[in-house]
């Protein structure tokens, strides 16, 4: 489950900020029916692109993934899983507002040399405006051992600080398209 409140325009940034959100990597020694939570705390800003018609740029926000261990991926490769997650488990929590993902969302992993990185496509309704959001969260090096390519794991250290410009916020909302750094925090645990 993500989980950020933004403001009206806030939370369709958190929700990106929930996308992006972080991974896990612990060997998959774990009961495949075990529930992994990923939380990203952080600060949204500076603008990278777009007009930042939600106003986020400086909002804080706090993004829950909640994920089954039991997960196949749809896709892999050598170096990366994608996995889909049912919608409900993203919550974007903005300035005390819960947003949740309305419909299957998205999970990326991609193992890499100078980071690990975490992906989430999500969609959102806000005000009763459909937003889609979309989050980059660039980890340490070596976060998640192979076994995330088969299931979901947990990363490792827990928490990690993230940080703009690796770790992005995208938010789409009445045709603009709105990318944010994010600075802060992910954990993970079961």
């Amino acid at each position: 489950m993500l989980s950020r409140t933004l403001g009206a325009g806030a939370l369709v940034a958190l929700a990106v900020f929930s996308t992006t959100g972080a991974g896990s990597a612990r060997d998959f020694a774990l009961a495949p029916g075990k529930t992994i939570t990923l939380a990203l705390d952080g600060t949204l800003g500076p603008v990278i692109s777009g007009s930042d018609p939600a106003g986020l740029d400086g909002d804080s926000a706090t993004v829950t993934i909640t994920v089954k261990e039991s997960l196949v991926p749809y896709k892999t490769t050598a170096a990366s899983a994608s996995y889909h997650i049912p919608a409900g488990d993203i919550t974007v929590d903005v300035n005390g507002t819960d947003y949740t993902s309305t419909s299957r969302s998205s999970m990326i992993i991609k193992l890499g040399g100078k980071a690990d990185l975490l992906m989430l496509k999500a969609k959102l309704s806000i005000l009763g405006h459909a937003v889609s959001v979309s989050d980059t969260t660039a980890l340490q090096s070596g976060s998640w051992t192979s076994a995330v390519l088969q299931h979901p794991a947990l990363f490792s250290p827990s928490p990690q600080n993230i940080s703009e410009p690796a770790s992005t916020f995208t938010y789409s909302v009445f045709g603009e398209t709105t990318e944010l750094g994010v600075t802060g925090t992910a954990s993970n645990s079961n």
